[in-house]
């Protein structure tokens, strides 16, 4: 079974009181939005991805892109659906009106994201590069690269992709050794060999635009000397029309373990001598700042895949447990579905808990991406960007580490079957395995954690962050039955002040290693309190809910899969405190 349906109710319980979309509809720009436009565009959404992509997963996976006389064609009827996708304009549903987009707020866009991957995971890479493109061009392009390029990006007419790994430079940047030659009418002449680009070249629209990083003559060393250059893939005419094909080649692309149907190409820029033409992206040597508008974009955007992909490996299994009968129940002679097994239902919540908390996590950032962009208030609008700049990296690397883990679960509830490729269920671990490590691997998020994001405003934007999670508590003290979670998010919240004092401590004494180690167990406490704090916050709502909005019968079921995350995951946060703390001296161990 790998049919997959669109959570739709689920993601307006979670838009309510995590991505706040009340207090969104309030902001500048968003008036018009009420409840049932946004349920109109979710419900239609849905049908899109459901009838449209859904069906394309497995094929893809099977069949998967193929370079043919050094072009790249994606599998069997992505071409069709990603232009049925434009012309339903999708693509651009988040961006600005004046440049073809739909106007929608961030958070309603990230929601769409939801569907898409969870739909199709390597047929959604495309277009969220092509996001990633359209911010960096939105705020470092000049006027003219905008009305070349950007209204193409957003429509999905064209798509982007960055160039940015070398085979000798990975996470260091630094090392790159690709060039950029200027030219006396102002363009530049690129030359170097780029890996792992993924949808680096397909057959699905006229034209890819690169934003490529590279480093012109006489560059300062490192990433003080990177440039970033915008390579399309066929040059513009000056009446916009679309010229000869620039000078890059794709050589290959690799034969990976999952996303079969996304194209991972290495690209050779400059093959024929004379280079391929780009036009350099905001000021010289500012190109690790571009990029990282790029990148942080695209981080929220990978976070996605591992609620995306629990979500859909969870209802596959689901499916399954209900189906499978195995065993008998005590005092039973008749066979029981395996979902009748305490175990599998284990398996199961903690499947479902984690996505709503992932859910809840992400809709929670986008909301204060929405504030930072539109907030009337300045400091508001400041303290929301810390907020995300503090998340971001929680969002990359706990999500994504979570959909291994419950992707993992899911092939563990359908037994030997799970391990067999017909199921289908495989290829939702085999997708998800990239995820923490492409975009900035997680322990690059951990470290960025730790070292840039708990030291924001000496310290005010965790603290304060912290210190929110609080205000929860009052609320669950009128509801018994939320008890025990209370208790438990109590005993968690004072176990992250714990460490995150011992680790803001280690960093005024310049201990790194002791940080460095404690990075990653300590980004894994984030997510889970954070998790928690989210999960208790709708736990109330549920609760409290006065209005015809949900069956009381949905509110129970959030109420009791709150509480299962509350007692059951939110507890192992506790014996993250030691690891953390222990500092360093095991590093020597190995070496």
């Amino acid at each position: 079974m790998t049919d997959f349906s669109v959570p739709v109710e689920d993601m307006r319980f979670a838009l309510d009181f995590a991505g706040r979309i009340d207090a969104i509809s309030k902001l500048n720009g968003y008036q018009h939005l009420d409840r049932t436009t946004i349920g109109d565009i979710l419900e239609e959404a849905a049908r899109f991805y459901e009838e449209v992509v859904a069906p394309l997963n497995r094929p893809g996976d099977q069949q998967g892109a193929r370079l043919e006389d050094g072009n790249v064609y994606a599998p069997d009827g992505f071409k069709e659906a990603y232009q049925a996708y434009v012309q339903a304009g999708w693509p651009g549903a988040q961006f600005p009106e004046a440049w073809g987009g739909g106007g929608l707020p961030y958070t309603i866009g990230l929601a769409l994201n939801e569907m898409f991957k969870a739909a199709n995971m390597a047929f959604s890479l495309c277009p969220m590069l092509t996001h990633s493109a359209v911010e960096a061009l939105m705020r470092h392009g000049s006027d003219e690269q905008k009305a070349h390029y950007l209204e193409k990006l957003v429509t999905g007419e064209w798509t982007g992709t960055m160039l940015l790994t070398e085979p000798q430079s990975g996470s260091d940047l630094g090392t790159i050794r690709t060039r950029a030659v200027p030219q006396e009418d102002g363009s530049y002449r690129i030359f170097g060999t780029k890996i792992f680009i993924t949808w680096g070249d397909h057959d699905m629209t006229d034209n890819i635009v690169h934003f490529v990083l590279a480093k012109t003559p006489d560059a300062p060393a490192g990433t003080r000397g990177i440039s970033m250059f915008l390579v399309p893939k066929y040059l513009p005419n000056p009446d916009g029309s679309l010229g000869e094909r620039n000078d890059y080649r794709i050589v290959s692309i690799e034969h990976k373990l999952g996303i079969h149907a996304s194209p991972t190409c290495v690209v050779s820029l400059g093959d024929s001598g004379e280079g391929a033409v780009g036009w350099m992206v905001g000021n010289e040597f500012e190109g690790m700042r571009n990029m990282f508008t790029m990148m942080n974009t695209a981080r929220i955007g990978v976070g996605i895949e591992g609620l995306a992909l629990t979500e859909r490996a969870y209802q596959q299994a689901l499916t399954y447990a209900r189906e499978r009968l195995q065993g008998r129940r005590p005092g039973s002679t008749e066979q029981a579905a395996i979902i009748e097994h305490p175990d599998i239902k284990r398996m199961l919540l903690t499947m479902k808990a984690n996505a709503e908390a992932m859910r809840a996590l992400l809709y929670h950032t986008a909301f204060h991406n929405d504030l930072a962009r539109h907030a009337e208030d300045q400091a508001a609008r400041e303290q929301a960007a810390n907020t995300v700049a503090l998340l971001t990296p929680v969002v990359k690397a706990w999500c994504t580490d979570l959909g291994v883990e419950m992707t993992s679960l899911a092939i563990q509830v359908h037994g030997g079957m799970g391990f067999i490729e017909e199921t289908g269920v495989a290829q939702h671990y085999r997708d998800a395995r990239i995820a923490p490590i492409y975009e900035g691997t997680n322990g690059i998020q951990a470290i960025d954690l730790v070292t840039r994001k708990l030291p924001l405003e000496g310290g005010q934007t965790v603290s304060r962050y912290i210190n929110r999670m609080t205000e929860v508590m009052d609320r669950m003290t009128a509801h018994p039955d939320l008890g025990t979670f209370r208790d438990r998010l109590t005993t968690a919240i004072q176990g992250l002040v714990e460490t995150t004092e011992w680790l803001s401590a280690r960093l005024q004494s310049d201990d790194m290693d002791a940080v460095l180690a404690a990075a990653t167990p300590y980004l894994r406490q984030f997510g889970i309190v954070t998790g928690g704090w989210l999960m208790a916050v709708q736990a109330v709502a549920a609760r409290e809910e006065l209005t015809d909005r949900y069956d009381a019968g949905y509110l129970e079921e959030r109420v009791k899969v709150a509480r299962f995350y509350g007692e059951h995951l939110l507890p192992t946060t506790n014996g993250l405190i030691p690891t953390i703390t222990a500092g360093a001296d095991f590093l020597d161990a190995i070496g």
